[in-house]
């Protein structure tokens, strides 16, 4: 799995708190993940995302304008298809 952070470079609060709240719920849901913060305008355009912080997981952009808690980052990371299978697995 991958998660992509993208910000503007001057908005550095903002962003530090978007990786906070993701490390989170990564390590509430016991999963490992590939988790990238970006800092550039060029990475914003390519994604078409025009609001930062950009949550993107799996290059599908998820959430972008705020910074999202870390119950929403969760259920945006238990909904995906790989971790019900996985969940399944164990059970």
């Amino acid at each position: 799995m991958r998660i992509d952070i993208i910000c503007k470079p001057e908005s550095s609060k903002r962003c530090e708190l978007t990786l906070a709240n993701v490390r989170e719920a990564l390590d509430t849901l016991g999963i490992k993940a590939e988790v990238h913060l970006f800092r550039d305008r060029r990475k914003m355009i390519d994604n078409r995302v025009y609001v930062s912080p950009a949550l993107l997981i799996d290059d599908i952009l998820r959430v972008a304008g705020r910074v999202p808690e870390v119950k929403e980052i969760a259920g945006l990371l238990s909904e995906r298809p790989r971790y019900h299978k996985r969940m399944q697995d164990v059970a």
